[in-house]
Protein backbone atom coordinates (compact mmCIF):
# COMPACT_ATOMS: atom_id res chain seq x y z
CA UNK A 1 0.00 0.00 0.00
CA UNK A 2 1.17 3.59 -0.75
CA UNK A 3 1.78 6.05 1.39
CA UNK A 4 -1.25 7.87 0.11
CA UNK A 5 -3.67 5.02 0.36
CA UNK A 6 -2.81 4.84 3.95
CA UNK A 7 -3.76 8.52 4.64
CA UNK A 8 -6.55 7.95 2.72
CA UNK A 9 -7.65 5.49 4.57
CA UNK A 10 -6.60 6.63 8.05
CA UNK A 11 -8.43 9.65 7.33
CA UNK A 12 -11.60 7.47 6.07
CA UNK A 13 -11.04 5.81 9.47
CA UNK A 14 -11.43 8.94 11.65
CA UNK A 15 -14.43 10.10 9.87
CA UNK A 16 -15.96 6.79 10.42
CA UNK A 17 -15.70 6.98 13.90
CA UNK A 18 -16.52 10.80 14.33
CA UNK A 19 -20.20 9.79 12.55
CA UNK A 20 -20.37 6.60 14.70
CA UNK A 21 -20.04 9.16 17.71
CA UNK A 22 -22.15 11.41 16.75
CA UNK A 23 -24.94 9.13 16.25
CA UNK A 24 -24.00 7.67 19.77
CA UNK A 25 -24.33 10.84 21.46
CA UNK A 26 -27.71 11.25 19.31
CA UNK A 27 -28.63 8.02 20.86
CA UNK A 28 -27.91 8.60 24.14
CA UNK A 29 -29.68 11.94 24.67
CA UNK A 30 -32.49 10.64 22.89
CA UNK A 31 -34.83 10.74 26.23
CA UNK A 32 -33.59 14.42 27.24
CA UNK A 33 -34.41 15.64 23.60
CA UNK A 34 -38.18 13.92 23.65
CA UNK A 35 -39.02 15.11 27.09
CA UNK A 36 -37.72 18.75 26.50
CA UNK A 37 -38.88 19.38 22.95
CA UNK A 38 -42.51 18.51 23.91
CA UNK A 39 -45.31 20.80 23.35
CA UNK A 40 -47.61 21.82 26.35
CA UNK A 41 -50.60 19.36 24.78
CA UNK A 42 -48.98 17.83 22.40
CA UNK A 43 -48.97 13.79 22.76
CA UNK A 44 -45.12 12.68 23.68
CA UNK A 45 -42.88 11.89 21.16
CA UNK A 46 -42.13 7.65 21.05
CA UNK A 47 -38.84 7.60 21.87
CA UNK A 48 -38.00 4.57 19.72
CA UNK A 49 -39.05 6.89 16.48
CA UNK A 50 -36.74 9.23 17.50
CA UNK A 51 -34.52 7.23 17.77
CA UNK A 52 -34.08 5.61 14.26
CA UNK A 53 -34.89 9.48 13.16
CA UNK A 54 -31.94 10.51 14.58
CA UNK A 55 -29.91 7.47 13.55
CA UNK A 56 -30.99 7.52 9.80
CA UNK A 57 -30.47 11.57 9.68
CA UNK A 58 -27.14 10.86 11.34
CA UNK A 59 -26.13 8.27 8.73
CA UNK A 60 -27.70 10.31 5.24
CA UNK A 61 -25.31 13.50 6.62
CA UNK A 62 -22.44 11.33 7.64
CA UNK A 63 -22.22 8.87 4.18
CA UNK A 64 -23.27 11.70 2.34
CA UNK A 65 -20.35 13.81 3.36
CA UNK A 66 -18.05 10.54 3.22
CA UNK A 67 -18.74 10.57 -0.45
CA UNK A 68 -18.67 13.61 -1.46
CA UNK A 69 -14.85 13.52 0.45
CA UNK A 70 -13.95 11.07 -1.77
CA UNK A 71 -15.33 12.46 -5.02
CA UNK A 72 -13.68 15.73 -4.46
CA UNK A 73 -10.96 13.73 -4.13
CA UNK A 74 -10.90 11.53 -7.12
CA UNK A 75 -12.11 15.12 -9.39
CA UNK A 76 -9.79 17.33 -7.34
CA UNK A 77 -6.53 15.08 -8.18
CA UNK A 78 -7.89 14.78 -11.73
CA UNK A 79 -8.46 18.30 -12.05
CA UNK A 80 -4.89 19.41 -11.10
CA UNK A 81 -4.10 17.08 -13.50
CA UNK A 82 -5.64 18.44 -16.60
CA UNK A 83 -5.00 22.13 -15.27
CA UNK A 84 -1.44 21.48 -15.46
CA UNK A 85 -1.61 20.83 -19.44
CA UNK A 86 -4.22 22.79 -19.78
CA UNK A 87 -4.79 25.86 -18.11
CA UNK A 88 -7.78 27.10 -20.04
CA UNK A 89 -9.98 24.59 -18.57
CA UNK A 90 -10.16 26.04 -15.13
CA UNK A 91 -13.98 26.92 -15.49
CA UNK A 92 -15.20 23.43 -16.38
CA UNK A 93 -13.13 21.68 -13.62
CA UNK A 94 -14.67 24.04 -11.25
CA UNK A 95 -17.96 23.08 -11.76
CA UNK A 96 -16.92 19.27 -11.65
CA UNK A 97 -15.56 19.87 -8.36
CA UNK A 98 -18.87 21.83 -7.24
CA UNK A 99 -21.11 18.71 -8.46
CA UNK A 100 -18.80 16.42 -6.64
CA UNK A 101 -19.25 18.86 -3.52
CA UNK A 102 -22.73 18.96 -3.88
CA UNK A 103 -23.37 15.29 -3.01
CA UNK A 104 -22.88 16.19 1.01
CA UNK A 105 -25.11 19.47 0.18
CA UNK A 106 -27.80 16.76 -0.44
CA UNK A 107 -27.36 14.63 2.21
CA UNK A 108 -27.44 18.01 4.63
CA UNK A 109 -30.85 18.55 2.96
CA UNK A 110 -32.15 14.73 3.53
CA UNK A 111 -31.04 14.77 7.28
CA UNK A 112 -32.85 17.84 8.07
CA UNK A 113 -36.09 16.35 6.17
CA UNK A 114 -35.59 13.17 8.34
CA UNK A 115 -35.14 15.51 11.79
CA UNK A 116 -38.05 17.64 10.45
CA UNK A 117 -40.30 14.51 10.07
CA UNK A 118 -39.63 13.18 13.78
Amino acid sequence: MTTGHKTALSALVLIALAVLGAALFLMLSIPAAAQAGAAPGAAPADPEVLRWAFISAALAAGLSTLAAGYAVGMVGSAAVGALAEKPELLGRVLILVGLAEGIAIYGLIVAILILNRA
